[in-house]
């Protein structure tokens, strides 16, 4: 095992001045520099001998190297070239790590997935991601339909809270729902800015997403059940029968909109925020 681990203070400072590496804000690059977190996230992630590991954005190897040590094997998508030749370095004890060099958001993960890992492998993502671009690599995951376990990532506190957030509160909204409907999901821990090199100027948090075999709810037409979610939240401060108006204006009268939220229970003076994924779905029906 190497003693000499990535992420500490000291040790990530002497690979950047090796390489002579400068982090790039259009990546939004913040390595962690503390292996404890690393081994609560691995453990949140229920990672052993057995499962496979996707990571995303693995920097200088500060995860890859604790996922290598507890994984069978790691797969690592990392789409800056210069950190190449240090995840080389740093990664070189173990055998058991493949880097593509790759964006994740143009990757057939899928196929990577049978290519690499072996058949019936339980496999996990576990990633630091970067948090300019969280929610279209998460939904990217979720949509896509992989065959992984889990999702666990450390993530911007704010969008943690969103999508693991219950109806009839401020963070709930339709990135909850959308995450919600493919997995089950919870803010497994909270992280303070002072564990990451340079320090983001916001907080986070470690959200664990464990994938659904089916949906919670039952939907016949998946794009007019998130069309609808996401117009019902479209004015956080109005009414769903005024946000649907204004959303299907020119397709469905407002008098419509009205009976069909009447028929199915819902009082239309309610806000997008008060309804449960079940409430939307049965909204979907009817108007659908």
């Amino acid at each position: 095992m190497n003693s000499k681990a990535v992420a500490t203070p000291r040790r990530t400072k002497e690979i950047l001045d090796t390489y002579g590496f400068s982090f790039k804000k259009s990546l939004g690059q913040n390595f962690i520099i503390d292996v404890n977190i690393l081994k609560n996230i691995i453990e949140h992630a229920e990672i052993d001998q057995n499962a496979g590991a996707i990571e995303i954005g693995p920097g200088i190897g500060a995860l890859t190297e604790q996922l290598a040590q507890y994984a069978d094997k790691v797969v690592a998508f990392e789409i800056d070239q210069r950190l190449l030749p240090i995840l080389g370095e740093s990664l070189s004890p173990y055998d058991n790590v493949e880097i593509i060099n790759q964006d994740i958001l143009k990757a057939d993960v899928k196929q990577v997935i049978e290519e690499q890992f072996s058949s019936g492998q339980g496999v996990k993502v576990v990633a630091n991601l970067p948090y300019y671009i969280t929610t279209p690599i998460l939904m990217k995951l979720l949509m896509d339909r992989l065959p992984i376990d889990s999702i666990t990532v450390m993530i911007q506190k704010e969008v943690a809270d969103r999508m693991a957030a219950v109806p009839n509160t401020k963070s709930y909204g339709s990135l909850s729902i959308a995450v919600q409907y493919y997995t089950e999901a919870q803010v497994a821990m909270n992280v303070p800015k002072t564990v990451f090199m340079p320090q983001p100027n916001v907080d986070s948090s470690v959200l664990h997403l464990k994938m659904r075999t089916e949906p919670p709810v039952n939907v016949e037409d998946e794009d007019f059940f998130f069309e609808l979610v996401k117009a019902s939240f479209g004015q956080r401060r109005k009414t769903l029968i005024n946000n649907l108006a204004r959303h299907f204006k020119g397709k469905m009268d407002k008098s419509d909109i009205q009976a069909h939220l009447e028929k199915a229970g819902i009082d239309p003076k309610r806000r997008g925020e008060s309804l449960s994924m079940e409430e939307f779905a049965l909204l979907a029906r009817h108007l659908n």
